[in-house]
Parts: structure tokens; sequence; C-alpha cells
């Protein structure tokens, strides 16, 4: 049924600050973080930010978009990471090394925000398909 069929799609509509904000919620909470796109599907979608432990794509049909894939690769690779400053740090420094990462991750955003791929491939029975991103906002 062509409803249920994601290589219908021609374009998502995605908000920057979906796609930022799951990416940092993926790499700082447990579970996951994506754009989700769900039947019935057409020529353009949007896609929503979706938190998930267990991943229901097989009973709901759904399409789950890495927010890292939304992203430009370059931005994706500048992400701050909290582990490798700790790791290097003095115990006694762990506060101030936080909330120096608070604030890298703060600037990452404002960043990542303006980084939106131009498309982006979705996995369908049929093989890959490629659509066009758009920025919504």
């Amino acid at each position: 049924m062509a409803e249920d069929d994601p290589s219908v799609i021609r374009s998502l509509a995605v908000s920057p600050d979906d796609a930022v904000d799951a990416f940092v919620y993926s790499q700082e909470n447990p579970g996951d973080a994506v754009l989700r796109v769900t039947p019935p599907f057409h020529g353009r979608m949007r896609a929503r930010i979706h938190v998930y432990r267990v991943d229901d794509t097989e009973l709901t049909g759904a399409v789950h978009l890495s927010p890292a894939d939304i992203l430009e690769d370059d931005v994706v690779a500048e992400y701050p990471r909290l582990e490798a400053a700790l790791a290097d740090a003095d115990p006694d420094d762990a506060d101030r090394i936080r909330e120096r990462h608070a604030e890298a991750v703060a600037a990452w955003q404002d960043r990542a925000r303006e980084a939106i791929a131009g498309s982006v491939t979705l996995e369908t029975d049929d093989g890959p398909h490629r659509v066009e991103l758009k920025r919504l906002g």
C-alpha cells in the first residue's frame, strides 16, 4: 500500500531545533532521540523529534532518522565531548570542566542550527531512497 511506503517521500521538513536537540540528547542521556516520520506517507512530510528506549518501527511503520544524518558531518565531528575533558582532568576541577562543557555545548548548538544537510537517505524495502531536507523556521 502506497501510504505505508516511505519511498513516496520527496522532501522532509525539519526543525533545526529538533535536529540539534535530538543530537545533544543522544550524546548526554540514556536512550535515543531521532527525527521520526510516521505513516501515512506522502510527497512532503514533517520529521519530528522522538525519544525512545525501545525501537517500535516494526510495529508502527515509522521511519527514524539519526540526527547525525540530518546535521552536516563537520558539525557532528565538532561536538564537545565531556568524557574526554574529564578523563584528562584533576578531580578537583570537575565542576569547572562541567560548566565549561555546558557553555561549549550551547555554542555548538548555535552553530549546529545553521548546519542542516541538504538531503538524507531513507532506508526502504526497495533500498536507499534520497530525500530533500527543508529547513523549518
